[in-house]
């Protein structure tokens, strides 16, 4: 036999026609298991969400002619890891996998120790592999290596107290490479056995990563098309590595047409950027499992499936896989299930270390920093935006932040704006739910879930011709939808709808720009003077796709976060008069 071996595949051929007995023998010797099952539970955009009093639950169906019922208790680490070892104990060949977000933009508990406790409790959850997803970079590229390698963080130690040894899971980024030299961030994909046969994962984040993560902790890095990397790596995995049976981990998903409820975990039809990715990815590859819209799918495209889990941990996807005797997939039973509380025995060891920085983080989450008089709603929640693009939170931090920075020593600002996309959720009048928290009452814990990015406030000198470019990026350029950023109450301009629309995703270069009339405190902007702007530093560094904005000059930074400017604009209303909902009236809109 070994002999057979040495003579590479060449001479092996020849033996074998010379003899086809011991060909044939030597087949059988080898003869596998016809069909080989192997399983994977997948989630995505978990976002440090270890706590169900986080996640928001999973709304039931709303009968006709009803009023919305109360979303069903869904998620959190301890109970995930309740299905997770459910399902695993009925499945000899198992494998748990993510496709991004695990961290960032998460709730206090886990974001004030770096997200390490997120780690730790994935690693406790037996994760094995999980591709980078954009918020994976939220902190840049060096904190992204220390989640995966371990240690202390570099300027704040191990808050913790006990040391952090890192992600025992693979991170993989097949399509993030470094500049200089094209090298994959971390390895591109990474090969599993399950008795005799291989499949191979191959880990992505959406291309636009670097126009939503602030650019100053991703300047080496460049982030490839999708589509033509899975091609690559698919293509290296079979010819190299003689792996037929490929699942794609991709930080990048779609839209259901049907909205999220636990009615819709299998919603078929989806629209959005995953299905040219699908469309444009070899057939080599066997099933996508995706993320990023956080939104709840289980479908069909271009012959493959195609799955996502929503967010927060409130689902997970279970996929059966057959792998056949050539060791390709042969079939793939697809299935979304809600992680629902209720009659669930969490596991110990993750509801201990959950526990452990609960207590650890209490008393600073439950400090109070405000008072508000009504709910102070996000665009999170459906029905909030006017139709400027305003929204109450939104507005309101614009006004935290300029109140913070227009004293000459401070920034010298005379406006500022905000990006949609950083504010998080409502401020909510009535929190029972949260300990010492009476209605009204907004804790550090809730100020810092509507803006839990740590960005910096940086103030920059614009000139009104500039200043006017800044808003026409709004709408075009790399834009697929409008973002219109949030402006202080000091701000006030007029657009026009059509226009907008007709230079929606065109070069701004030459677009007609359709803003006018724009006042900075009540006085009409003057193009060649200078007006000191405040943005956060991800706007300021051109972060969703807000170019016009790195023209800014004379740079001025806080020493501290965005959400200390928010708790010291609310700090008054502790004493005096709670704060309401600003009035949606800076932006004018005709058609």
């Amino acid at each position: 036999m070994s002999t057979l071996r040495l003579l590479g595949a060449a001479g092996a051929l020849a033996l074998a026609l010379a003899s086809p007995a011991a060909a044939h023998k030597r087949h059988h010797h080898h003869h596998k298991p016809k069909d080989v099952k192997v399983q994977l539970l997948a989630i995505n955009d978990f976002h440090g969400n270890l706590q169900t009093a986080t996640t928001g639950g999973i709304r039931p169906p709303t009968p006709a002619g009803q009023p919305a019922p109360a979303p069903i208790a869904a998620g959190g680490a301890a109970v995930l890891g309740s299905y997770l070892r459910e399902l695993e104990a009925k499945n000899r060949n198992t494998l748990t996998v993510a496709a991004g977000d695990l961290i960032g933009g998460s709730p206090l508990l886990s974001a004030l120790y770096h997200d390490e406790p997120t780690i730790e409790a994935m690693n406790l959850l037996g994760l094995d592999l999980a591709s980078v997803g954009n918020h994976e970079f939220d902190e840049g590229a060096a904190e992204l290596k220390r989640m995966q390698r371990g240690g202390c963080h570099p300027t704040e130690g191990c808050k913790d107290g006990d040391g952090f040894a890192g992600a025992q899971f693979r991170y993989l980024a097949a399509n993030v490479v470094n500049k200089r030299n094209a090298k994959p961030f971390f390895k591109p994909y990474a090969i599993r056995r399950f008795q005799g046969r291989k499949i191979g994962f191959i880990g992505m984040t959406l291309e636009g990563t670097p126009s939503i993560v602030a650019p100053a902790g991703i300047s080496n890095l460049s982030f490839l098309d999708e589509a033509a990397t899975a091609n690559r790596y698919a293509r290296e995995l079979r010819r190299r590595h003689g792996v037929k049976a490929i699942v794609v981990l991709l930080h990048e998903g779609g839209f259901p047409t049907v909205p999220f409820s636990t009615e819709t975990l299998d919603a078929p039809e989806i629209t959005g950027p995953i299905v040219d990715i699908v469309n444009n990815t070899t057939r080599d590859v066997d099933l996508f499992i995706t993320g990023h819209t956080h939104q709840a799918y289980n479908t069909i495209i271009d012959g493959r499936p195609v799955t996502s889990a929503s967010s927060l941990g409130r689902v997970l996807t279970d996929l059966d896989l057959t792998l056949g005797r050539n060791g390709d997939v042969k079939s793939v039973m697809a299935d979304n299930i809600p992680i629902f509380t209720a009659g669930r025995a969490p596991v110990k060891s993750v509801e201990s270390l959950v526990a452990r920085y609960d207590a650890l983080s209490a008393p600073l989450r439950r400090t109070p920093v405000g008072r508000i008089s009504a709910d102070i709603r996000s665009s999170r929640t459906p029905g909030n935006t006017d139709d400027s693009g305003e929204f109450p939170a939104g507005n309101l931090i614009a006004d935290a932040q300029l109140a913070d920075t227009d004293e000459a020593d401070r920034g010298g600002a005379v406006a500022a704006l905000m990006n949609p996309g950083g504010v998080r959720a409502d401020f909510v009048f009535a929190n029972s739910g949260t300990p010492g928290d009476a209605d009204g009452l907004v804790t550090y814990e809730e100020a810092f879930t509507v803006q839990p990015f740590n960005n910096l406030v940086a103030t920059q000198a614009f000139t009104g011709a500039q200043l006017l470019e800044v808003l026409k990026d709004q709408w075009c350029g790399t834009n697929s939808s409008a973002t219109v950023l949030l402006p202080s109450s000091t701000l006030n301009y007029t657009y026009d709808q059509s226009i907008a629309a007709s230079i929606l995703g065109k070069p701004c270069a030459g677009a007609a720009n359709p803003v006018t009339d724009v006042t900075i405190g009540g006085a009409a902007l003057n193009p060649t003077a200078t007006y000191r702007i405040t943005t956060n530093n991800f706007l300021a560094d051109g972060g969703d796709d807000f170019l016009s904005l790195k023209a800014g000059t004379g740079r001025t930074t806080l020493p501290d976060f965005d959400i200390d400017s928010l708790v010291r604009y609310l700090a008054p209303t502790l004493t005096g008069a709670p704060i309401g909902p600003p009035t949606l009236d800076r932006i004018d809109v005709t058609p």
